[in-house]
């Protein structure tokens, strides 16, 4: 699953990885949410790419209710082609959420729930599969909303959880954005795990009021902690932190 991430890089870095004309005016987060307005990049009318910002949690245009975005935050890969919600948007509306890295929590043998940073080894930036749709209210007014896919995990994730975000490979950008093909299911697969990390981080990053580099520092002596030897076991793969701290969006 993927319920909380963050993007740090500089603008100038952001445009150059995602093939952007210009700078994004964007400033450093480092705890985001979902229902937060996100920056995906998704084709334009002149078939150029354009970052802008978008709620997370995908509103389908068919909804009653905008409030379904909630439950809406991720889409299992497996089955968006043909899932009502999402079959749409995959086949039409396909967008990428650049990110520096996300975080996953897991349960440790005490009982408490460790925050832990997960992103590339050589530090480069994550380009999530999303999907994107345009809500209509009954005014008229238009609400954009995004969903980030997941898959199985890696051989690395797997150590924390049963899921992760689908991460695109650069190489495939210009296709999985590409509206003429409507069937890029080949490219929703796991991350290749031996390109990529994860560390400890404080649990400052439970509470979405905490945004800022402490988020991401590595929580000195982890590597008593790190690496797992084991699969996450069922109740690691569910450990969320607790309510009062503004969990993680679980997986619908």
């Amino acid at each position: 699953m993927c319920g909380r991430y963050e993007l740090h890089a500089q603008p100038a870095a952001i445009a150059l990885a995602f093939g952007l004309a210009h700078p994004p005016q964007l400033r450093p987060r480092y705890n985001v949410a979902p229902m937060q307005d996100v920056p995906i990049v998704r084709l334009n009318a002149a078939g150029e790419r354009e970052l802008v910002p978008v709620r997370w949690g995908l509103v389908p245009r068919w909804a009653k209710d905008p409030s379904i975005g909630n439950r809406m935050i991720n889409a299992r890969g497996e089955t968006v082609a043909t899932k009502p919600a999402f079959r749409n948007a995959f086949r039409r509306h396909r967008c990428l959420v650049p990110a520096n890295g996300f975080y996953e929590w897991q349960a440790t043998p005490d009982g408490h729930k460790r925050p832990l940073w997960i992103g590339m080894k050589d530090g480069a930036l994550l380009g999530f599969a999303g999907l994107f749709e345009r809500w209509l209210a009954p005014d008229g007014h238009p609400l954009d909303t995004c969903t980030i896919l997941t898959t199985d995990a890696n051989d690395l994730i797997a150590k924390l959880h049963d899921r992760m975000p689908v991460i695109v490979a650069p190489e495939d950008y210009a296709r999985w954005l590409d509206p003429e093909d409507h069937g890029p299911q080949d490219l929703v697969r796991p991350y290749p795990g031996e390109r990529m990390t994860f560390h400890a981080v404080s649990t400052r990053v439970n509470s979405v009021r905490h945004d800022d580099p402490s988020c991401i520092e590595r929580v000195p002596g982890d590597e008593a902690l790190l690496p797992f030897d084991q699969p996450a076991s069922q109740d690691a793969q569910s450990a969320t932190p607790a309510a009062e701290e503004e969990p993680q969006a679980k997986l619908f």
